[in-house]
């Protein structure tokens, strides 16, 4: 799994994961951020969020056509530098005036902009790394565990900005509530303003992890300085890069119709997964209980959560270890990791508090836990000749993120509709429904994203790498975009119904991929 691969791409994991925990540090408390310090409704605080979103995944086109020209890792360090600054907007303290509404946009612009020159050049930055054929094989697994990178940063972003709220809240004399009203009376309007200034204060984590992120980044340069060269430098250097990489304009062609044919298939997944910030979000806010007992209660402690995600590793490496001795060392280390984890459980209260933005730290933990298993299914099936192509990998998993939502869809009958509930809530709900919900859609995840972004490295025209790496994140964007829809139905339509279209859209998205496969195998095994 870690075998083999150059050292180039643990530094751009590495630094990718600083720029990620920062990032989902503020996403996990975002929408919940406006709603405390503006007042706004779902629907108003969801389409801020998706249009937010969508600027996010959409600017790497630009950054994409502008790293053509001048390069990948020139664009990575300026959008670092653009991020800074507009987290660090986010941070000053502000009333709830339209002057902290401008601040708040001039920040997300800028934070849009900077992501928008750091993420699709990073990634290709790790796809040319793998152009040399010593590593070509690897192109795959590399991005599962450059993906898993993500991730490990996005799992502990929530617990991070749960525990700077509930900080200052405590210093403040309050205590996390989902309804201000109901709990503190005449001093609701005071506990929202605190609760604002506590999220605020989460931005911050953002600033310092950029700055962790830019020293891995400059001190590991060397590992990767060869990947740092587009088309046009490699023909003028006349590297052996330039003379591999031609394309007859045919092929440049049908590759490009496959990666846009693919494009558009992938905005309907990334409509209905990035329900996790806003619908899904407003769902556990409103309708599962604030309190957790049993064994549900490892699921909320991130460090439990960690040591599991360590010990799957561990658990596999056993197995495949080629000596006794190391198969014990290995076994044994597992147990200890799960006593650890144990261990950490016991301590916590019974029951423990939970907050809704909690939930967002379980699609992270998946994704880390599950990482190494799908690499695992993967290389057996590819030693068997029978390892499914990325086309088809994303059309499975367009269909098992409608299960996803078939799961919470289920959780939601007998549910009061939010057109009907109103601003109260009705926290009766299992959170293990939403703890399944988010699984199910991490293995939709697996499926379609590490998988779509290797698969655009590989078959993108040399010439237009950046370009076509910023359409995926273009495709993402408008997927971010459209799932406001949810938001905009929240109390217009009963849940069930919301959730239905969902899966309606992924379904379709699903047969129009399997409708399409042959061509795009085609075109991109030239």
């Amino acid at each position: 799994m870690f075998n083999g691969q150059p050292k180039g791409l643990y530094a751009l994991a590495l630094a990718n994961t600083g720029e990620r925990f920062g990032y989902y540090t503020m996403l996990a408390i975002f929408t919940l951020f406006m709603q405390a310090k503006f007042g706004w409704s779902e629907a108003v605080a969801g389409q801020v969020y998706a249009i937010f979103l969508a600027l996010v995944y959409f600017m790497p086109l630009a950054g994409g056509i502008l790293a053509d020209k001048i390069g990948y890792g020139r664009c990575v360090l300026i959008g670092i530098t653009v991020m800074f600054l507009g987290y660090g907007c986010l941070v000053i303290p502000t009333g709830a005036d339209l002057m902290a509404q401008i601040i708040m946009y001039g920040g997300l612009a800028l934070v849009s902009v900077g992501t928008g020159l750091f993420k699709g050049n990073l990634q290709v930055l790790v796809g040319n790394l793998y152009d040399n054929p010593k590593y070509a094989d690897k192109r795959d697994s590399a991005f599962s565990l450059f993906y898993m990178a993500i991730n490990i940063g996005a799992m502990f972003a929530p617990s991070m900005a749960n525990y700077i709220t509930n900080a200052y809240l405590e210093g403040k004399g309050f205590k996390y509530t989902t309804d201000a009203v109901a709990t503190y009376g005449d001093r609701a309007g005071e506990y929202l303003s605190t609760l604002s200034s506590g999220y605020s204060l989460c931005f911050g984590v953002a600033c310092i992890s950029l700055v962790l992120s830019v020293i891995i980044y400059l001190a590991c340069r060397n590992w990767f300085k060869h990947a740092d060269m587009t088309q046009k430098q490699a023909k003028a250097a006349n590297t052996d890069q330039a003379a591999v990489t031609e394309l007859t304009p045919k092929q440049t062609k049908d590759r490009i119709i496959a990666l846009l044919l693919v494009f558009a298939v992938v905005i309907f997944f990334w409509m209905a997964f990035h329900q996790n910030g806003s619908a899904l979000t407003f769902f556990a806010k409103k309708y599962t209980v604030g309190e957790v007992s049993g064994i549900t209660r490892i699921g909320f402690n991130i460090w439990s959560l960690a040591l599991i995600a360590v010990s799957v590793y561990f658990l596999i490496s056993s197995f495949q270890a080629k000596t006794i001795k190391n198969r014990f060392i290995l076994g044994l280390s597992t147990l200890v990791l799960w006593g650890g984890a144990y261990a950490l459980y016991a301590q916590m209260d019974d029951p423990t508090s939970i907050m809704p933005s909690d939930f967002q730290q379980f699609n992270p933990f998946f994704v880390v836990a599950l990482t190494p298993i799908s690499m695992l299914i993967f290389a057996t099936l590819a030693k068997k000749g029978k390892e499914p192509s990325a086309p088809c990998k994303i059309a499975l998993g367009m269909l098992v993120a409608a299960l996803g939502f078939g799961v919470i869809t289920m959780g939601s009958f007998g549910l009061i509709s939010p057109m009907d509930l109103g601003n109260s809530t009705q926290n009766i709900l299992s959170p293990n429904w939403l703890i399944s919900t988010y699984l199910t859609l991490t293995f939709a995840e697996l499926l379609l994203s590490p998988m779509g972004i290797s698969f655009v490295s590989k078959v993108a025209p040399p010439q237009y790498k950046g370009m076509m790496m910023g359409g995926w994140f273009v495709a993402t964007a408008i997927g971010n975009y459209l799932s406001s829809i949810p938001s905009l139905l929240w109390d217009k339509i009963p849940l069930i119904a919301n959730w239905g279209i969902l899966i309606a859209l992924c379904l379709i998205s699903a047969v129009v991929m399997f409708a399409l496969l042959k061509k795009l195998n085609a075109a991109t095994q030239d």
